[in-house]
């Protein structure tokens, strides 16, 4: 059986996963290549957030863990904006 991984872990490994996404290379074209990289994106952010999504609902992890928490899940959401936003 695998060992859970604590709060303050998860919110590191989210940081690094959102950093992870930051660094996949963008293409230069908009055809199957754009679809790749925003599923490829969108799937590194998907697995970031899976990791502390449940952390503000526990009652046993300290107040300043959530509040991180809810930090990294407004960093996913500015990530995924900034990440996959129109160029122009």
């Amino acid at each position: 059986m695998a060992k859970p991984i604590t709060p303050e872990k998860r919110v590191i490994k989210a940081r690094t996963l959102i950093q992870k996404a930051r660094q996949i290379p963008a293409p230069s074209s908009v055809g199957w290549e754009h679809f790749s990289y925003t599923a490829q994106v969108k799937d590194t952010l998907r697995q970031a957030f899976e990791l502390v999504k449940l952390i503000n609902h526990s009652p046993s992890t300290p107040e300043e863990v959530k509040a991180d928490a809810r930090a990294v899940i407004e960093e996913i959401a500015a990530a995924e904006k900034e990440i996959l936003k129109p160029s122009k």
